[in-house]
Order: C-alpha cells, then sequence, then structure tokens
C-alpha cells in the first residue's frame, strides 16, 4: 500500500528535478490553487488507486507517444482507467502506428521518468516538440489529479485552471479526441 501525506498547499521545500521546480513555479506565477501529497513512489496505475484515494480525485494516465522515426511527439491524457489502444489513438488522430516513447526521449524532452509523465510536464517544452492530445472524458471531471513531475508527489487541480491556464501558458493548444 501505498503510503500519502495529508494534503498540502504549497510547494515542496526542495524540488527533485527542474520540471518540478518549473511547475510550482508556474502555478504561482498563474495564481493557480492545488492540493498536494507526498507520496511513496507511484509508478502504475493500480499505485495510483491509493493516490486517487488520499487526493479524493481520479488521477490520469499520461503517455509520451512517438511515431517509428521517433521524431513526432504525443502526450496522452486520459483517464487513469482506461486502456491504452494504439489503434484507436492513431484512428482518432488519422496517423500510423504509434509506440510509447524511450524513456531516455521523455527525460529529454519533458525532464520526467517513466511514471511522472504529467499534462503539467508541458513546462519542460517550451519549443512545442510535443503535440498534446487530451481525452475528453480525462477532463470531464470538475478536479483532476496528476503528477507534479515526480512519482512522489501528487497533485489536484480544477480542470479549467489546467486547460483554460496553465496550457496556453505553457504554449501548448491541445487536440481532444
Amino acid at each position: 500500500m501505498i503510503h500519502a501525506s495529508d494534503i498540502l498547499t504549497t510547494a515542496p521545500a526542495e524540488f527533485a528535478n527542474e520540471t518540478q521546480r518549473k511547475v510550482y513555479a508556474a502555478l504561482e506565477r498563474l495564481e493557480i490553487p492545488f492540493g498536494r501529497i507526498d507520496n511513496d513512489p507511484a509508478v502504475t496505475m493500480e499505485d495510483c488507486a491509493a493516490i486517487d484515494a488520499a487526493l479524493g480525485v481520479p488521477t490520469v494516465k499520461t503517455l509520451l507517444l512517438c511515431n517509428r522515426q521517433q521524431t513526432t511527439f504525443y502526450l496522452y491524457v486520459m483517464p487513469g482507467d482506461k486502456p491504452f489502444v494504439t489503434k484507436d489513438f492513431g484512428a482518432a488522430l488519422r496517423i500510423s502506428r504509434v509506440s510509447f516513447a524511450p524513456a531516455e526521449m521523455l527525460r529529454q524532452l519533458l525532464g520526467t521518468e517513466v511514471g511522472a509523465t504529467t499534462p503539467l510536464s508541458l513546462v519542460a517544452d517550451p519549443e512545442n516538440r510535443v503535440r498534446l492530445i487530451i481525452d475528453k472524458a480525462a477532463v470531464a471531471p470538475e478536479t483532476i489529479g496528476c503528477p507534479d513531475g515526480t512519482t512522489t508527489c501528487y497533485m489536484r487541480l480544477r480542470t479549467a485552471d489546467l486547460l483554460q491556464i496553465f496550457i496556453p501558458a505553457a504554449g501548448h493548444e491541445p487536440t481532444f479526441i
């Protein structure tokens, strides 16, 4: 069982990586309120069941995908309980095969490790190398949960703040499927 702290409303005292620092700097600059928990490392969606309970909101699943040549990248935000089906993703966007991007590309493009991928990591992509794709069902709840760029800190924030303030400020425009 994953251990989680009580809900906190301030940034961590120390940051685990540059993406995490940028996430909290952006939230502060944009005046976006959040709740967060410190937790044991959570990498799988099974781990996230305890995170969901601690935050009181569903955690989204965020995947970095790429084409075969690893020249086009997609950050796909989907409901945590929904299985990823490559064929459905490709059909929705009218693109041929995609696969999971290598861990090295995840670190290079978004500054996160496997299991820490989050829509908030777009702050690490000012060049727009990654295209944001959002499953409409993932953003249906009023509040969502996601990692902060680490596997040891998850947060909840208003979906409207993510979609209407954070993502545009990060210079991205989502495609909804």
